[in-house]
């Protein structure tokens, strides 16, 4: 089965999402890119990850034609395409209806250093405004809006997490819903100190080097 390991990471981490909590039923998808081929493995369409199997993901084309796979693609493919276009490091996409981070996205703001665990997206977590789920202008809006952030709030939608990995991917949504579950707690009970650009450019720099592996962070 072609790109047989990126689809089973597609059906294993779609899983993980709805056991984490990141999304319910079939909503949210997932992707990963081969650079090599320019061949894309993504979620498909409706189909409950508790019974997604690797046969079920869809390979696409950069252009959005379907190379193996019965089932229909994603509706959100068209913004993963303009990401791996838009940035040769992303190599994994992770969008989620997390609720915390979901909340902000209603309310029309952006995540700051509240805590600084924020930096796995970078700086804070900035805001796309809305569009129609699956149109080229969603598609257009999240390429403008990503910059060199690793995470992205949707206006009144969601959130989308990119990686060089789908490990980095998924641990970066992951984060940024904490941070923001700690964002609403804080505003709930009072007005939250943020950390300054000083201390955030700290982190990081020491986020470069966390772990076993080289997390590249936006800025």
């Amino acid at each position: 089965m072609e790109l047989e390991n990126e689809r089973k990471a597609v059906v294993r981490f779609g899983l993980k999402m709805v056991e984490s909590g990141l999304t319910t039923g079939t909503g949210g998808n997932l992707s990963i890119i081969d650079r090599k081929s320019g061949t894309v493995a993504v979620s498909p369409s409706g189909i409950e990850y508790a019974v997604l199997q690797p046969r079920d993901v869809v390979l696409t084309d950069m252009q959005g034609n379907v190379i193996d796979g019965e089932a229909r693609p994603s509706s959100e493919l068209g913004f993963h395409l303009s990401l791996y276009g838009q940035r040769k490091d992303i190599q994994a996409i992770v969008h989620t209806h997390s609720p915390y981070a979901v909340t902000m996205a209603c309310l029309g703001w952006e995540i700051p250093a509240v805590h600084y665990l924020v930096g796995f997206a970078g700086k804070k977590v900035p805001l796309a405004p809305y569009a129609t789920f699956g149109t080229p202008e969603l598609a257009q809006i999240v390429a403008e809006y990503i910059g060199d952030y690793n995470a992205l709030l949707l206006a009144n939608h969601g959130l989308v997490a990119v990686g060089s990995s789908m490990d980095t991917a998924f641990a970066a949504a992951e984060e940024i819903e904490f941070v923001a579950r700690i964002y609403y707690q804080t505003k709930s009970i009072g007005n939250p100190v943020i950390l300054p650009d000083e201390e955030m450019n700290t982190v990081l720099e020491k986020f470069k080097t966390y772990g076993q592996k080289k997390m590249g962070i936006g800025k």
